[in-house]
């Protein structure tokens, strides 16, 4: 049996790669979203934010995409504190215009 991890523990480099393989979309906007979201915070990602991921993930496409352009918010039942920031978190990201990348 392993031990359960806190969650404000790092996320571990192999787990980080299975997250991200989870995390791929049907809806190009979806993956925007979350794709800007590892560039600005893998490298710190917990465990924590990890299992909220996984709450997200298991949405449809369609209502991923209503709460992260705020058409909708999460419901209590099935998002608690660290969903609700994950979320707000990647509203913040998607918000943002991705950094240009200068011209060769």
């Amino acid at each position: 049996m392993q031990p359960v991890a806190d969650s404000q523990e790092l996320l571990s480099e192999r787990a980080l790669s299975k997250l991200k393989w989870r995390c791929r979309r049907g809806l190009l906007e979806n993956d925007l979203f979350i794709a800007r979201f590892f560039e600005r915070h893998e490298s710190r990602m917990t465990v924590g934010q990890a299992g909220a991921m996984e709450t997200l993930m298991d949405l449809s496409d369609n209502d991923l995409l209503d709460l992260l352009l705020r058409r909708k918010e999460p419901e209590p039942a099935w998002a608690g504190a660290e969903v609700v920031a994950l979320l707000q978190l990647m509203r913040a990201d998607g918000a943002q215009r991705p950094a240009i990348s200068p011209s060769s």
